[in-house]
């Protein structure tokens, strides 16, 4: 069994997602073993995305994950990782695959619903910066 830590972004809360990201990651027999709703802090957004501190977008992509409520779940299957990426859809909804999370629920590319991360070492990091291990069933 691995795990992998789901955002549902600000937009995705505000639009009321919540119900149907988590209806299709049960469905897809992607296990939450956690799952609480937040508003991140700046600092705490900053954090959180410190692997990209020197990229273009990160300015944007602080100011808008500290906008808003997110929920964040610990998602567990085997091989869950690679599962819900391909769940997710490409970052940029366009391109995304037909039936994939963000091709029928995003708005554009920094607005897309979710975030998944992108290894072992990046979920075992991503769940420690929201869980401790009694929160996790």
């Amino acid at each position: 069994m691995q795990r992998t830590l789901s955002i549902i972004k600000p937009d995705g809360v505000r639009r009321g997602l919540v119900g149907e990201v988590a209806g299709r990651l049960e469905k897809q027999g992607l296990n939450i073993v956690a799952m609480k709703m937040l508003h991140m802090t700046k600092k705490q957004a900053e954090g959180f995305y410190a692997v990209h501190r020197e990229q273009p977008f990160f300015e944007s992509l602080t100011d808008f994950m500290s906008s808003g409520p997110a929920v964040v779940m610990v998602l567990e299957a085997d091989d869950v990782i690679a599962r819900y990426r391909e769940l997710m859809g490409a970052t940029d909804c366009r391109e995304a695959a037909e039936g994939t999370i963000r091709r029928d629920l995003a708005t554009d590319i920094e607005k897309n619903v979710v975030h998944g991360s992108d290894s072992p070492e990046t979920a075992a990091f991503e769940i420690a910066y929201f869980f401790n291990q009694l929160e996790i069933v």
